[in-house]
Formats: C-alpha cells, sequence, structure tokens
C-alpha cells in the first residue's frame, strides 16, 4: 500500500515536468516552422520587389538606353547537395542586365562597362539609376549580372553563393557573353567598375583574369574577409559559415578566407586600378581597404588610390547625387576614359548634370 502510495506521489511530482518538456518541445517545433515560413515570406517579397524593379529600369532610363534582361550561365556549383542527382554537374544559370545607349552607331565598335553589384546578398536595382545614366552618356554598354547568390530569385539561388568564389566567374561570363553576342562591343576595351562587394568582385576579376579587362574601379571594396569577421557580428559571420556556403568560420579555415579576399591576392595585379575609399565607412571599415593599398605597396604594383576623409554619405559617399559625390565620380570616369576611350567624355560635374536630366 505504502508503495502504491509513493508511486502515486511521484507521479503527480513528475507530471508538471512531463508536460513541460512536451510543450517546450511542440513550441520549439512552431518556432522552427514559423521560422521557415518567414523565409519562404521573405524571398517571396525579394522576388516581388526585383519584378517591380525590373519594371522601373524601362520608366529611369529607358528614354536613353535600350535594356534587356538575359539568361546565362557560370560554372557548376562549388558544393552539391547530392552529387548523383539528376542535373548535379549542370552550369548555374544567372541572370544580367544589358544597357545599350540610344543613338549609337552599330557599324561602329563601342567600350563596355561590367558593373557587378554589392552583397553579401542583394542584386542590381534602380540605386545604379543615375550611374546607369551618366554611363549611356558617356556611350559605354553595360552589363550587370545577378550572379549566383542574389535576392529576387528565391531560396534556392540564394543558396547558390559562393562570395569571392565562383561568384567572379559568373561576372566575368557576363562580360564574354557580351562579346560574343554584340558586334559592335570592343572585346579590347573592357572595363570593371564596382562598389562594396562589388568592388571586391572587381578586384578578383581583375587578378584572375587580367587578359580580360584594360581598366578597374573598385570603390569602398571588401578587402580582406579575416578582418571583416572580426569586426562584423554573429549573424554576419553566419552569412559565410553556412552549410551551404563556405561553411566554416574563418578560425576553422583562414586559407580559405584568405583565398576570397582581394588584400591576400594583391601579387596578381596587372590591370590599371583605382580605389577609392572614406575613412567613416559604416560598412566597409577603412582598414579592410588600407591593408589592401599597403599589400598592394609591398607587391610594388603601380595603381591609384585616394583615402577621402570623414565624406558625407559613409559607405555611398561617392555614388550619391551631391555635388561631392558628382564631383567624385568625374575622377572616375576620367581615370577609366584613359583605357577605354568613350565616343563622350564626362569632364566636369556639368556633364555629369547633362546624363541626368537630358
Amino acid at each position: 500500500m505504502k508503495s502504491s502510495v509513493r508511486f502515486l506521489a511521484l507521479i503527480f511530482i513528475l507530471l508538471p515536468a512531463i508536460t513541460f518538456s512536451q510543450n517546450f518541445e511542440l513550441l520549439q517545433k512552431e518556432i522552427s516552422e514559423l521560422k521557415k515560413s518567414k523565409d519562404i515570406f521573405n524571398h517571396r517579397l525579394d522576388l516581388l520587389e526585383k519584378q517591380i524593379d525590373d519594371i522601373l529600369w524601362y520608366h529611369k532610363v529607358g528614354d536613353v538606353a535600350f535594356i534587356d534582361k538575359v539568361y546565362l550561365t557560370g560554372p557548376p556549383l562549388a558544393k552539391e547537395k547530392n552529387p548523383t542527382a539528376q542535373g548535379a554537374g549542370n552550369p548555374v544559370k544567372f541572370w544580367a542586365y544589358v544597357f545599350i545607349p540610344k543613338g549609337i552607331d552599330y557599324s561602329k565598335k563601342y567600350p563596355l562597362i561590367v558593373l557587378p553589384h554589392g552583397g553579401v546578398h542583394a542584386n542590381f536595382t534602380t540605386y545604379y539609376t543615375h550611374i546607369i545614366r551618366e554611363l549611356m552618356y558617356q556611350k559605354y554598354i553595360v552589363v550587370a549580372a545577378d550572379y549566383r547568390g542574389s535576392t529576387g530569385y528565391g531560396k534556392s539561388f540564394y543558396e547558390k553563393i559562393d562570395y569571392g568564389g565562383l561568384e567572379i566567374e559568373d561576372v566575368d561570363a557576363s562580360r564574354q557573353f557580351m562579346i560574343d553576342n554584340y558586334e559592335f562591343v570592343d572585346a579590347n576595351r573592357v572595363g570593371i567598375v564596382g562598389w562594396s562587394h562589388g568592388g571586391l568582385i572587381a578586384l578578383m576579376c581583375v587578378f584572375n583574369h587580367p587578359e580580360n579587362y584594360k581598366v578597374c574601379f573598385a570603390g569602398v571594396p571588401v578587402s580582406d574577409l579575416i578582418a571583416r569577421m572580426g569586426y562584423k557580428d554573429d549573424e554576419y559571420r553566419k552569412l559565410f559559415s553556412a552549410d551551404y556556403h563556405i561553411g566554416k568560420t574563418a578560425d576553422e579555415d583562414v586559407n580559405e578566407y584568405k583565398r576570397r579576399s582581394p588584400a591576400w591576392n594583391a601579387h596578381k595585379l596587372q590591370t590599371p586600378l583605382l580605389i577609392h575609399t572614406n575613412t567613416n565607412d559604416e560598412d566597409v571599415n577603412v582598414l579592410e581597404v588600407e591593408h589592401l593599398i599597403k599589400s598592394l605597396k609591398a607587391e610594388n604594383k603601380k595603381f591609384e588610390y585616394e583615402i577621402f576623409q570623414n565624406l558625407s554619405g559613409g559607405h555611398s559617399f561617392d555614388r550619391m547625387d551631391t555635388k561631392t559625390a558628382r564631383e567624385i565620380r568625374v575622377k572616375i570616369y576620367k581615370f577609366l576614359d584613359k583605357y577605354l576611350n568613350p565616343s563622350v567624355k564626362i569632364n566636369n560635374i556639368q556633364d555629369i548634370n547633362k546624363a541626368a536630366y537630358r
């Protein structure tokens, strides 16, 4: 009798704990499902935003440019979830924007600008409207790839990211596509321009394929991923160590992060290069770009650079519509002019204004 009473007492004592444990497991499952739903919803919003932005391109630059969106292929995935699955090993498919100035003579040759967007995960948006208008004014052809990992194309494409890796080959593939398909593109006058993560891509393109580019501009470029992992937060670091991406933290595989960092590849530079950075950049700390500059100098490389001091706009200081930003872009265009020789040149801020408002 006493044993039965003790057993019942034990049940009453343990029952709340068992019930709590079951409820906690159920709650964790529900939270996990909610996170998945939120993730899917966010990607669907990105898809919608991309479709809206595609329409806006025609509204914002359709008066000065013919606009197309082309479907290309880059190398196969760096990591295959199932290497034996149907389609495994196939090239990665991605979209790229093509902008062709209206009024050009198609019997002539025109220089090409390759314009990779920033990130980590992002896409080519109408944020670059004024840049495109200025390039159209100079009669540049422009290609801007939404390389692997770009947003606006769903979760699967988002998780194809290969930061500082095969995304470089996607961008270079967009250059080759233009040469192969547009007879009026001059293969001997190709430049690459990028800011932030796009600056990293621009640098790595000329490091890996120096024969393909006559000139490079890198604005506030991500330059040292090892240093970057040190001053960014855990949420940012997880974008790189995710199982579908690098899969390891910087301290677990420092050489892999070096391989993807321009500052650790400075010895490869052969292309005329201009670098801009800003001391109050709130995204790419100036210490990264300073490391790149010091590395290039240590390798006795010839290049140009300017470190701007606390300019308004921080990370976006030379992409804005302020007078100062426009004056800095005149410097960029004059640097590109020396190697690409466009048929129309931007010599001063008045030319920038003509490009904006014509």
